[in-house]
């Protein structure tokens, strides 16, 4: 076993993950002597690593495509955040070997929306989210936390979107993914939470000739930066956020766990990801 404190980022796939670059960059900056690396761990074997990481000196970890929701059922204690979203993105590994998880995903979600669209108001109309996974699960708690009015939802596959709404109430409407683009005309928000237009996935493909100008739209997919999601709803006059600030935000409190310190979220910092 290292005697360097280890963490790092599962998923699959996970080239396309900048955790590594954002933690190592936050070691490097705050002289701290610890290591963060990208871990490609296939579903059947995710209950296996999980066991054997801290036998590597590993303290903990990120969660991202497809874990954030099966990893719980691994986990021995489970705050109450993540509990309400049933899904997690950070994982503590204690020296006895206990699984700690918690999700920080709707922090970070929230800390870039304001970042990137200061006079956002969420209390303004309705919320339209594509995909019903994890990460969507998040953003729902956080966004009903601040004040939103209604969530309308369209996932590939309805039943994952009504599970949704079974869990989080009357707040959420659940429409076909084939008439997705009829949620887009009252929104105020509009927020892509699945993967496609990411490098290597499908593309985007749901008209949004029905979105308001005056509509702010976020897209948490960051590899490419500008997807051609934001592209359009930029072309519509739309106020854009893309979801690299998502990710470097979400990450501060996963890192302060791990190595002691609480990291700055700054021009510097979203440099060196995209460096």
């Amino acid at each position: 076993m290292t005697n360097i404190p280890r963490a790092g980022v599962i998923g699959n796939p996970i080239s396309q993950s900048l955790s590594p670059k954002l933690h190592s960059y936050w070691l490097n900056r705050y002289g701290i002597k610890g290591e963060y690396t990208a871990l490609h761990v296939t579903e059947d074997q995710l209950e296996t690593t999980l066991r054997d990481l801290p036998n590597q000196g590993f303290i903990g970890a990120n969660v991202t495509i497809p874990h954030k929701v099966s990893v719980m059922q691994f986990a021995d204690k489970i705050t109450d955040r993540a509990t309400l979203i049933g899904a997690a993105n950070t994982l503590i590994f204690k020296e006895d070997g206990r699984i700690f998880a918690d999700n920080t995903d709707g922090y970070g979600f929230m800390a870039n929306l304001r970042q990137g669209a200061p006079d956002w108001d969420p209390k303004a109309g309705p919320t339209a989210i594509f995909g019903a996974g994890g990460a969507a699960r998040a953003i729902i708690v956080a966004l009903a936390d601040a004040g939103v009015p209604e969530i309308i939802l369209a996932n590939r596959t309805r039943a994952k979107a009504e599970a949704l709404r079974s869990d989080f109430g009357a707040r959420v409407r659940v429409v076909d993914w084939v008439q997705a683009d009829q949620m887009l005309g009252d929104a105020n928000t509009v927020i892509n939470t699945t993967s496609l237009g990411m490098v290597g996935a499908q593309d985007f493909k749901v008209s949004l000739d029905e979105l308001s100008p005056k509509a702010v739209v976020t897209d948490i997919v960051y590899n490419p930066l500008r997807t051609p999601f934001l592209i359009a709803a930029q072309e519509r006059g739309c106020t854009t956020v893309d979801g690299l600030g998502m990710l470097l935000h979400q990450g501060v409190p996963g890192f302060e766990r791990w190595f002691g310190q609480r990291p700055e979220v700054d021009d510097d910092t979203r440099a060196a990801v995209l460096s």
